[in-house]
Formats: C-alpha cells, structure tokens, sequence
C-alpha cells in the first residue's frame, strides 16, 4: 500500500479510537508505535490529553514492560530489541496494580479474526501478557486495516481473544 494510502487509513483508525466511550472513559490506554507498515496510531497519542495515562512497551526478554509515555512530555523513541522503537528505560513504569477493567490496550496485529483472536509476528508477547490478571480485565483492541480482518484464524490454547477489532471502517465488539 502506498505511504499515503497507509496514512489515510490509520489516521481513519484513529478517528474511530478517538471517538469511541472506551477511550474516552480510560483512565490508562497501552498503545505501540508502528512497525512494518502496521496502522499508525500518533494522530491518536498526540490527541490525547493528560490526565490520561498513556504507555507504551518496551521488549525485555520475552516480557512487555510498559512504561508512561506522550508525545509532549517524552517524545524520543530508542530503537528497541526488534528495530520497534520504544520508550527510554529510564521513564516511569505503569504499575498493572493500578490498571481496571475501563483501561484499554490497543493491540498491533498482522491480521484478527470475528471472533477477537489475532495473528501476531510469533513472539507470543501478547498472548502471555493477556493471559494474566490484570491484563486480562482490560479492555483489548486489535488494530488492523480491513483487508486483515477475516472469518476465522487459527487458534492455539494459548490465544487469548480480544474484546474488539478496529479498521478504517470502524470498530466491532466480538466479546464484552
């Protein structure tokens, strides 16, 4: 896809993010910085306002540690294990004590099925992350282009299902 189609279908994306009750209602929202053409997401980050609390990971061992990041408190970005840039070590860590069931993830994925479950690049990264507490009362939104967005994936046992999918054409629920 073209460098300007890709914009304008993740700044789509981010209209659709932006105006949804999850984020809004949010009191900690988790997102990534693209990688390999996946949706972009800072229009999103840069709209967000403080108080909000807003994290991105950062790759440590097979683990994501989150920590608190925006883009005009703490705009640079180091290139992490994987080239996926990430916040600076030093920033402040997110406690997942503090994270309820109102906080949102926004989850990259190669592609995500109608059943909330999504193919990764095979880090399992997600999957183990999602599959403990309080990362599993979260709120999850795959984020993927329409063409990403198919009946039915695979699944493993570990898979964890995702509460919603998010393309340029708007956002479905496939769990509460």
């Amino acid at each position: 896809m073209s460098t300007v189609t890709w914009q304008q279908k993740s700044d789509a994306i981010c209209r659709y993010l932006q105006d949804s009750t999850q984020i809004v209602a949010a009191r900690t929202i988790l997102a990534y910085v693209s990688f390999r053409q996946e949706p972009d997401l800072m229009l999103l980050l840069r709209s967000l306002s403080m108080p909000s609390v807003l994290g991105l990971p950062r790759c440590q061992g097979k683990t994501l540690i989150w920590h608190q990041w925006h883009p005009t408190q703490s705009p640079t970005l180091q290139p992490g294990t994987y080239g996926i840039l990430e916040p600076a070590e030093h920033l402040p860590f997110i406690d997942p004590a503090t994270l309820g069931p109102q906080d949102v993830m926004l989850v990259p994925a190669v592609g995500c099925d109608r059943q909330g479950y999504r193919l990764g690049y095979g880090g399992g990264f997600y999957d183990r992350l999602l599959s403990t507490a309080p990362w599993s009362a979260m709120i999850t939104i795959g984020i993927i282009f329409d063409f990403a967005y198919v009946d039915e994936l695979p699944v493993d046992p570990w898979d964890q299902a995702l509460t919603a999918v998010c393309t340029e054409s708007g956002i479905t629920f496939t769990r509460e």
